[in-house]
């Protein structure tokens, strides 16, 4: 185990922030903290720096405590929003500004940094100054020193979110491609649920000061264990109805199931909803072409439903505003809610 807390509770300015949170994370882990601001993501992180107090609680590091060791002692590097480099020194000096305190031979020194820049794609950048780079370049120079410092585990506290897309996707490919490289630990600040989706072993989506759900991608979206998990992730489509003898029966449709008999909240994304011609028990209310794909709004009996479809099906002469279809339901893919 690489980092475990255990407990933890912090309070800011008389409030309580976060609200006795476990979290594990194994050696070698991509790990997001996500959730939308003020969930407290970032204190959760700046807590296992050591740059808040902790009310209650434990934060083991490879098997040391921690909590009440200063930040600079505890084998955790932080990499902020803003970067926090030195626009007086060179790229080579704000890479080795760690080991300039730790004493470094200086041949040494210029051996890390050089190894350094080429495995953030910055080599020949050494004598740069900062206020002389790009955003993406800047970027690279914080990762380079962060990693510098050899730390046990390395945080990341939204350091993307100034990049444009194309920036922000390829910074996190590399710091991907490095984590895997040198079977770092890394945790990821992030609102941006794709960039949690793509970059991440197991998410711990946070909520009010607490961790609703820790998973893997896959299941994090497929298989949310609540409706504010799965709600989370983009618009969905609900049916309520009862299950008897392993049939889920709503207004709308049946699908088997192995569920106990009972009430439940059926929840379905837009794209485990597929369109029938042959039926007629809904109207197309609006029809929205986003490349590839279609987004569709169905009615019926003022109820809305979205479908999300292939953009081939504009060509068909039945797949037209007002008209009338009928929907397939892809069993596997219904997630139900216990009412």
């Amino acid at each position: 185990m690489s980092l475990k807390i255990e407990n933890l509770k912090v309070n800011l300015q008389g409030s309580e922030i976060l609200h006795n949170i476990d979290l594990n994370i194994n050696k070698g882990e991509f790990i997001s903290l996500l959730g939308p601001s003020g969930c407290g993501k970032s204190t959760l992180l700046k807590s296992i720096a050591g740059l808040n107090e902790l009310e209650s609680g434990k934060i083991v590091l490879c098997g040391e405590e921690i909590q009440n060791i200063s930040p600079e002692k505890r084998g955790t590097v932080i990499v902020f929003q803003d970067l926090r480099l030195f626009p007086h020194l060179s790229v080579e000096k704000n890479i080795a500004f760690s080991m300039n305190l730790n004493k470094i031979p200086k041949n040494n020194q210029k051996e890390v940094v050089k190894k350094l820049l080429k495995d953030v794609q910055l080599e020949g950048f050494e004598n740069r100054k900062i206020r002389e780079m790009s955003g993406g370049q800047l970027q690279r120079v914080a990762l380079a020193r962060a990693l510098a410092a050899k730390p046990k585990i390395l945080l990341l506290d939204e350091p993307f979110s100034g990049l444009d897309e194309k920036l922000r996707e390829e910074m996190g490919q590399l710091v991907k491609n490095l984590q895997r490289e040198n079977n770092m630990t890394m945790v990821l600040v992030t609102h941006d649920k794709n960039e949690a989706l793509q970059l991440s072993d197991r998410i711990a989506l946070m909520m009010h000061g607490d961790i609703i759900q820790y998973d893997n991608p896959y299941k994090m979206y497929t298989k949310p264990e609540c409706k504010e998990v799965a709600d989370y992730f983009g618009r969905n489509n609900y049916f309520t109805g009862k299950v008897e003898n392993k049939i889920f029966k709503c207004d709308d449709f049946e699908i088997f199931c192995n569920k106990e008999d009972g009430d439940y909240e059926v929840m379905l994304r837009p794209y485990s909803i597929e369109i029938n011609k042959d039926k007629k028990d809904f109207q197309i209310n609006k029809i929205s072409y986003l490349g590839d794909f279609l987004e569709v709004s169905l009615v019926k009996d003022k109820n809305e439903i979205l479908v999300k479809i292939s953009a081939e099906n504009l060509i068909n002469d039945y797949f037209k505003i007002n008209n009338r279809i009928g929907i397939n339901i892809k069993e596997e893919d219904a997630c139900f809610f216990r009412i």
